[in-house]
């Protein structure tokens, strides 16, 4: 990811059909795009023809028996024949049209892309990243990946997954951004209280009460912070008055989680799209982050003070090496600081006791008194 420019133009000005279908082959050709799209496209395409034409040939020979009969009895035939014929068109330019248009999105992004340090990707299936978004349902894929190397690893993606099956499944869309950091960091999320439902948090987990910390200035306005217990400290640490007005400045609306060496953004709609507001603001707010990041790669968790030893010394053959407590702690976290603890939420409580309240009315008779 470029920090020094940001180029949009891709994104909006117009072009060429040839060279979009130029590009298509040119990703076809290196193994760049999803399979099966243009095979579906022609199936689609194929299975109106056949159907509509079939439908026409029957008519047809429908219409013309008559007249070789000398019949009236359908005098709108020919007339239907049309409006379906006209119809047929409609139908298979719609999906031509939209086929070619999926690839323009395509190829406007993959420009933007090169126009802005990154580089485009089609789709990751079940992407290994421990964020909360990505350990539920299935059916789990990243779509119209943006990936940036420099001046550290950042991802912008939509992301889905599924829960349920069958008629009770339910699709759940998001978009994320994903920066890689140098170090491992206790388990932080920050729960923006701007995006938030008639029942609170739209994450898709709740955590334990007792882990919420209130920071000081209007920070929590803005966000519900939860760190591990025992681990408070460590989150003023983290966040001192200048990364918090960064947060609130450029990332009110995002929700954001720290877990092992990995800052996640998160929104419950697709970020990574052809509209350069959008983009504009998601470039604005890791660029606000980035030069701040260091200052938090250089925590460390002095609960591993306690495990840190010289490899082979013992008291007696090495008796001028410091105290243990002296010792710089490595990378990393302690194992009561990788996650936080899971709660439940207040929606799960009211659906859960509604449905109790339901089945106790129904056994006991009690809806049949109240609607005889």
């Amino acid at each position: 990811m470029s920090t020094s420019t940001f180029d949009p133009t891709p994104l909006t000005q117009p072009v060429d059909r040839a060279a979009v279908a130029a590009h298509r082959k040119e990703l076809r050709a290196a193994g760049r795009l999803p399979s099966g799209g243009g095979v579906w496209a022609i199936v689609i395409v194929a299975a109106v023809f056949l159907f509509v034409g079939f439908f026409m040939v029957n008519v047809f020979i429908a219409v013309f028996g008559a007249f070789l009969r000398g019949s009236n009895d359908n005098p709108l035939a020919i007339g239907f024949v049309v409006v379906v014929a006209v119809f047929a068109i409609g139908v298979v330019s719609l999906i031509i049209r939209g086929f070619k248009g999926s690839h323009e999105r395509i190829y406007r992004l993959d420009r933007f892309a090169r126009a802005n340090g990154l580089t485009w990707y089609a789709q990751a299936s079940a992407p290994p990243l421990p964020g909360m978004i990505f350990s539920h349902g299935h059916s789990r894929k990243s779509s119209d990946i943006l990936r940036g190397e420099r001046p550290r690893f950042v991802e912008f993606a939509n992301y889905r997954y599924t829960t349920g099956s069958g008629k009770n499944q339910t699709t759940h869309r998001w978009g994320y951004v994903a920066i890689r950091l140098a170090t491992p960091l206790p388990h932080i999320v920050l729960d923006a209280t701007g995006n938030n439902g008639l029942f609170g948090s739209n994450l898709p987990q709740a955590f334990d009460k007792d882990q919420r910390l209130s920071l000081e200035g209007d920070f929590d306005e803005h966000f519900a912070l939860y760190c591990p217990q025992g681990y408070e400290q460590d989150a003023l640490y983290l966040f001192t008055p200048d990364i918090m007005a960064r947060f609130i400045d450029h990332a009110a609306q995002l929700d954001v989680e720290i877990v092992d060496d990995w800052l996640f953004l998160y929104a419950k709609r697709d970020l990574s799209t052809l509209d350069p507001n959008t983009w504009a603001w998601l470039f604005s707010a890791v660029g606000a982050l980035l030069d701040k990041l260091a200052q938090w790669e250089r925590w460390r968790d002095d609960r591993l003070t306690q495990t840190a030893a010289v490899p082979g010394a013992t008291a007696d053959s090495l008796p001028f090496a410091p105290p243990l407590g002296t010792l710089r702690p490595p990378p990393g976290v302690a194992a009561q600081g990788r996650r936080l603890k899971g709660g439940v939420s207040w929606p799960a409580i009211i659906i859960g006791g509604l449905f109790v309240l339901g089945v106790f009315a129904m056994q006991s008779g009690l809806l049949d008194a109240i609607f005889r």
